[in-house]
């Protein structure tokens, strides 16, 4: 599921617990809330290293082409 997705339906489930006074439900939605915070996080993170290696790679590129 989508890292977004999961933050909303946990936002949800999280608010239609506490109205209710359905706890469990309630914990469900924090920690599917979590979840998806935390797996947007990883991916920026990722998508992060991934720009870090890129532009590594392109000055090691003109470097060399400059000897």
């Amino acid at each position: 599921m989508n890292a977004k997705v999961d933050e909303v339906i946990g936002s949800i489930k999280q608010k239609a617990g506490k109205v209710t006074g359905n706890k469990p439900l309630q914990v469900k939605g924090i920690a599917q809330q979590t979840k998806g915070k935390l797996e947007g996080a990883l991916g920026a993170a990722k998508d992060k290293a991934k720009d870090v290696v890129r532009q590594a790679n392109q000055g090691a590129n003109r470097k060399a082409r400059k000897q």
